[in-house]
């Protein structure tokens, strides 16, 4: 796996482009003995993800929010340490939600694999994983979690730095009331401008940009409208 993982740092250093990483990652998955890859970047506002997993389950996975119920990604949070995974060992004594999830993503092949959790900016989390068809796997030697972990920051620091698109994303629930609001706020007007613009009361106004505000985990206004800018929402 040394190899495997100088190899990851190798693509994640070279790719100049979205395509090119995303060729790259699935020959370089391929050529570890897996079908997939799946790298999750966990932020407050929501989770995206840069993959080759089928797009039907990656529509299904956020439409339904299931990163809120993957054990793998809850075991990444909690441990922060490359491990080995198989649906076959952790759905016996798993929960009913869990078990299907579990047999819902056997249904498109991810069945096993190896996840590496690196921590990032701000206290959050991104992951890397590599996904098989098979029931269970097996390593010949114990992974170096320092050099996982090393490769996988490299990866995430490729991604973040050269704005690649996800390949899916969840999707922040706001109404188109916040969202004209929120532009209101980014042209620089106050809350009592806008409460005449757009014929509403202060205190309607304020609530409304309160609820924006929480949508986007931000702690203040101009965050939120930061933070919405950012992501094409206004």
């Amino acid at each position: 796996m040394k190899i495997w993982l100088q190899k990851l740092i190798d693509i994640s250093a070279l790719a100049r482009t979205r395509e090119m990483l995303k060729e790259a990652l699935s020959g370089l998955t391929r050529e570890f003995g897996f079908d997939y890859y799946a790298y999750l970047n966990l932020q407050p506002i929501g989770t995206s993800a840069f993959s080759n997993y089928p797009a039907e389950w990656q529509e299904r996975y956020f439409t339904n929010k299931l990163d809120e119920v993957d054990p793998i990604v809850a075991i990444a949070k909690s441990t922060m340490r490359t491990f080995v995974w198989s649906s076959e060992n952790s759905k016996r004594c798993a929960s009913k939600p869990i078990r299907r999830f579990y047999t819902d993503a056997a249904d498109f092949g991810i069945r096993s694999g190896i996840t590496i959790p690196v921590a990032t900016a701000f206290g959050r989390v991104s992951m890397l994983t590599v996904a098989s068809h098979k029931p269970s796997i097996s390593l010949a030697r114990e992974i170096d979690q320092v050099a996982a972990a090393m490769a996988v920051a490299q990866l995430h620091a490729r991604i973040e730095q050269a704005e690649f698109d996800p390949t899916a994303e969840s999707r922040i629930r706001m109404t188109l009331k916040q969202v004209q609001l929120l532009k209101w706020s980014a042209e620089g007007k106050s809350m009592r401008a806008m409460a005449t613009i757009e014929n509403m009361t202060y205190s309607n106004v304020n609530s409304h940009l309160n609820k924006a505000r929480k949508a986007l985990d931000a702690g203040t206004l101009p965050q939120a409208t930061a933070l919405a800018t950012k992501l094409k929402l206004i």
